[in-house]
């Protein structure tokens, strides 16, 4: 039987030879587990297998994870991944350590005024809608530049980059273009003095084109646990 610490080798064994392939250090992408479905002792068994970081796409499971996982807390790093509605900001502010999904100023003003002044600045990505998939969240493109110079001057929360998730495209050029508008817009963002140093993108199925456009940090699930079930 293949345990997630097996899967979890192989899927380092993937950024590793995709590094390797355009030259970059494996050591400049983080593995950031997408744990969301699966029970706290999937997790238990990831983390015992090296992992540190896991993302959550849904506000309340996160939330109980974070307290079933309580007595690990000092060395795992919560993420928020899943698209945000201003009524789940509180809980987020409170428990998580990164959101990747800001979408508009108002998450990220809410998030800011309900980060507790005890614990460090929350984590903040920009959800970028790169190829204008009409039912998926992000900001477009031609505002994204605009929203980071705001989310960057609010307390509790420091800006980190931006995550985008493009709709599925066939074979690996074609996943690559898309990533490569990510890429512009962070390059962008750098260039107009914004200290951002995260381009979240690639998830299980196309993290090899991911980091050939330049990501930091790949999102992989399926790869690590196995396939959901969403009953």
């Amino acid at each position: 039987m293949t345990t997630i610490g097996d899967k979890l080798q192989q899927v380092r064994t993937r950024i590793e030879t995709a590094c390797a392939a355009c030259g970059r250090d494996a050591s400049s992408v983080r593995l950031l587990a997408v744990s969301k479905t699966f029970p706290e002792a999937a997790l238990r068994e990831a983390h015992a297998a090296g992992l540190r970081s896991f993302g959550e796409n849904y506000v309340q499971e996160g939330v109980a994870k974070i307290q079933a996982l309580a007595d690990l807390r000092a060395s795992i790093e919560w993420h928020c991944i899943g698209p945000l509605q201003s009524n789940k900001t509180r809980p987020v502010a409170e428990h998580f350590d990164w959101v990747h999904s800001v979408d508009r100023l108002k998450i990220a003003q809410r998030l800011s005024e309900q980060r507790p002044a005890g614990m460090a600045p929350l984590q903040v990505c920009l959800q970028v809608n790169v190829d204008g998939g009409a039912n998926k969240s992000g900001v477009p493109p031609a505002e994204a530049l605009a929203l980071a110079r705001q989310v960057a001057q609010l307390p509790r929360v420091q800006l980190r980059g931006i995550m985008a998730i493009p709709e599925p495209a066939e074979g690996f050029e074609a996943q690559r273009e898309l990533f490569l508008r990510a890429t512009a817009l962070f390059d962008e963002m750098r260039a107009a003095g914004l200290p951002v140093d995260v381009l979240s993108m690639g998830m299980s199925g196309d993290l090899e084109a991911a980091i050939a456009a330049g990501s930091t940090m790949v999102r992989v699930g399926t790869a690590i646990f196995g396939g959901r079930s969403y009953a």
